[in-house]
């Protein structure tokens, strides 16, 4: 499993929001948006993560 798309937000609800909003989108849209960001689907986790 790859975390190829994420946002990040100051304020839970928001977070949350958002969240729910997405859940609707249709699977096309999905995958737009994380092509927009990141169009070889790379791996994201190890750069928000920092090291071990």
């Amino acid at each position: 499993m790859k975390l190829v798309y994420f946002e990040q937000f100051d304020d839970p609800e928001n977070a949350i929001r958002r969240e729910k909003r997405l859940k609707k989108w249709k699977r096309a849209w999905k995958i737009a948006l994380i092509e927009k960001d990141n169009p070889d689907w790379n791996d994201l986790y190890p750069g928000i993560a920092g090291p071990p």
